[in-house]
């Protein structure tokens, strides 16, 4: 039989489009396996697993999606629901979604909202059902995502929600938003600081109530009450805006701000008022942003991994269009010590002399 008279069975997988069978066939496992590792099920054993990965990519093979939406009565396509704040965070989280959502085999299609009020939200999800989404995930854990995520619960759609509150609604991923603000509190405590200020976030997100509950755990736990916190809205300009308040008050010998944006703006306004870091006032920043650690001074802050995030997420949605329980929702932070913090009263020799010229040129 000639080249061109082979039917596509006929030819070797180098030679055609790769199949499922041929995965099967180099990895040495059921084609049954072959399609639980690339449904993203979880019930196999690792070596299998990878096994079956490396054939894949061996021979390049990709899942027919148009197929299998034919025969599962399944679109093979999540949404993802984002704000156009720009954050980085965010948008991290935004752009792990799409990455890891296609890896595992889901066309992925993205809303960005204006901001995440209820009716952009509910209009967002309408729009993202009308394509008929397997899944949503929802990057914004305000009360008002909240409350549009657990109006879908009946409706079978999954919405997991990034820093979501799992006591309000049932599918949520994020970093332990409270352990992490203990873990920047405790630091300034262990330093000798007592006067210490949080500088929080909205108190309608999930993020930053969770963060206050955390820098009061710590204050409590060793002893000291907490002053009232001041709140921003996440932004470098509202830290600002607070920071030339905090800049006046004698009380403050450091601040644990809810955010790195907010303790930008902090920074800036303690230099303007002539408030040496961490001389006068030591701050600690929430996320750990790629500018963090080329401020002045370099920030120290909680590090949240939100690579990880947006790959939890789809684990998440892959378990729960599978029934099976999925993976914990929790991911820990970790706390990154730089020059932004010190004990109370201490001074660089550098800051001093920066303090010194500062006050002749003002002479």
């Amino acid at each position: 039989m000639s080249e061109t008279a082979r039917t596509p069975a006929e030819r070797t997988p180098a030679e055609r489009t790769p199949v499922m069978a041929d995965v099967a066939r180099l990895a040495g496992v059921s084609h049954q396996t072959v399609s639980r590792v690339v449904n993203g099920q979880h019930n196999l054993r690792p070596e299998t697993r990878e096994r079956v990965l490396e054939a894949i990519r061996q021979l390049g093979y990709r899942r027919n999606t148009a197929a299998r939406a034919l025969v599962t009565r399944r679109s093979a396509t999540i949404g993802v629901i984002g704000s156009k704040a720009g954050f980085w965070g965010p948008s991290t989280v935004h752009r792990t979604i799409q990455a890891a959502g296609r890896e595992a085999g889901y066309f992925v299609s993205s809303a960005n909202l204006p901001s995440l009020t209820r009716e952009e939200l509910v209009d967002a999800i309408s729009h993202l059902r009308d394509q008929s989404v397997e899944a949503i995930v929802l990057i914004g854990g305000t009360d008002d995502a909240l409350e549009a995520a657990r109006a879908q619960e009946d409706l079978g759609i999954p919405v997991v929600v990034v820093e979501g509150d799992e006591t309000k609604t049932r599918w949520t991923v994020g970093v332990d938003q409270v352990a992490g603000a203990e873990l920047g509190t405790s630091l300034l405590i262990e330093l000798g600081h007592t006067g210490i200020l949080h500088l929080g976030g909205p108190p309608s997100w999930t993020e930053a109530r969770s963060r206050l509950a955390g820098f009061q755990n710590a204050m409590y736990a060793a002893g000291l009450h907490p002053a009232p916190a001041v709140t921003g809205d996440w932004s470098a300009r509202s830290g600002y805006e607070a920071g030339r308040g905090i800049a006046r008050r004698g009380d403050v010998s450091a601040v644990f701000c809810a955010n790195d944006q907010m303790a930008l703006g902090l920074l800036r306004a303690l230099a303007e008022a002539g408030r040496s870091v961490p001389g006068e006032v030591s701050v600690v920043g929430f996320d750990d942003i790629p500018e963090a650690a080329y401020l002045i001074p370099p920030l120290t802050t909680v590090r949240q991994d939100f690579t990880a995030v947006g790959r939890r997420a789809i684990e998440i949605i892959q378990a729960a269009l599978a029934g099976e329980p999925g993976p914990g929702r929790l991911i820990e932070p970790e706390l990154v010590v730089r020059a932004s913090t010190g004990a109370p009263g201490t001074r660089t020799s550098s800051q001093a002399s920066s303090r010194t010229s500062r006050r002749w040129a003002d002479a």
